[in-house]
């Protein structure tokens, strides 16, 4: 149900951004169909002598589109001169207004550039990400999830995810990051945020600096290899620059010691841990405020009988079997640990239950 509304609500908008689009033409046409018809009906006098009406004269002006006038002639030079202006700039109409028209609508299913740039004009606040490669993909998938707006610019046809992304009707932007035209396609005037994701430092690199040029306000992640250059790009830039390596390396050695961290992270000089535990010794009979306010560990889920609670109570009494997901410091996880008593933790049986659990490692 959420998804069908959210595809009739980007095919509204869409229709909406072409008609804004079209509104010289589609003011001629109004133009053509009811001041033409209006001056017949005030001018014309048949070789009888009547008036005609306006629907006679709007049946007239629309015959008179395609050279078949369904009004006998009639000696007046203004009605001579309506006679001969309308078929032209009917033609005119026909081949600027309905023909582009219905070319724009249907060009959705190829992707085409001039469709991108028709669909970014009705999106405000939208996410742009450069790069269809594994991140890439991930990250449109993760703000798809959050219900924001994803414009995603590839370079190459064959890219691994690009057949993904069209099947889940991603605007998607085949285009050299390094053309002038590529990010104004974009409307990245008016975006929120940019996440430079190529598998290419400097044209990431490229990619925030042009997105800064057109947009001083945005948002900009940066995806680099190269650690010692993305702590540059930090501090000077003032952008998010992330290095795969060093979200990786803490994740991956606290893997080897402990499988109970299922997720690690830095918050400034602090190394964070996401971990689970079994209430086995010691667990039993705390409740969630206890945990807490004795060892830092910040409960976020709470696994009992299969049913998971997310952010469990304070008061919330721990029972044995129950398991635990907690965030804290490295420190006080060990504490923690230290407590339960657990010198060689459990790998749960039943991890796989745990609703969406992080991935060992980042990237």
């Amino acid at each position: 149900m959420f998804g069908s509304r959210r595809h009739l609500r980007a095919n509204l908008r869409y229709l909406r951004a072409l008609l804004r689009r079209f509104r010289t033409t589609l003011v001629l046409a109004a133009g053509l169909f009811v001041l033409g018809p209006l001056l017949f009906h005030w001018r014309y006098i048949g070789p009888d002598g009547v008036p005609i009406s306006f629907g006679e004269a709007l049946h007239h002006v629309y015959f008179l589109l395609y050279g078949q006038p369904s009004l006998p002639y009639v000696h007046d030079w203004a009605i001579e001169a309506l006679n001969v202006v309308i078929p032209p700039a009917g033609i005119a109409l026909v081949a600027d207004g309905v023909v582009r028209f219905a070319y724009l609508y249907f060009a959705r299913h190829k992707n085409d550039k001039e469709w991108i740039e028709v669909v970014t004009e009705t999106m405000k606040g939208h996410v742009v990400v450069c790069g269809a490669g594994r991140v890439g993909y991930r990250v449109v998938t993760q703000l798809k999830e959050m219900d924001k707006d994803v414009v995603v610019v590839e370079k190459r046809e064959d890219a691994a995810f690009v057949s993904a992304l069209r099947d889940e009707n991603v605007p998607l932007l085949i285009d050299d990051t390094r053309s002038p035209l590529c990010l104004p396609r974009t409307n990245v005037k008016h975006a929120s945020a940019i996440v430079c994701a190529t598998d290419d430092d400097l044209a990431n690199l490229n990619i925030a600096l042009d997105a800064r040029k057109l947009n001083p306000n945005i948002r900009v992640v940066i995806r680099l290899f190269d650690e010692d250059l993305s702590g540059k790009v930090r501090d000077t830039f003032k952008a998010e620059a992330l290095s795969s390596s060093s979200l990786a390396a803490p994740a991956m050695a606290l893997a080897a010691m402990d499988p109970r961290i299922i997720h690690s992270f830095h918050l400034g000089k602090h190394l964070m841990v996401v971990s689970l535990f079994e209430a086995r010794e010691g667990l039993p009979g705390l409740n969630i405020s206890a945990i807490r306010d004795r060892f830092g560990g910040l409960a976020l889920s709470l696994l009992r009988d299969g049913h998971e609670q997310l952010h469990p109570v304070g008061d919330e009494v721990m029972r044995a079997g129950d398991v635990l997901t907690v965030q804290a410091s490295y420190p006080e996880y060990c504490r923690l640990r230290a407590f339960t008593n657990e010198a060689d933790p459990p790998i749960f049986a039943h991890q796989d239950q745990i609703g969406p659990v992080w991935p060992r490692k980042a990237g």
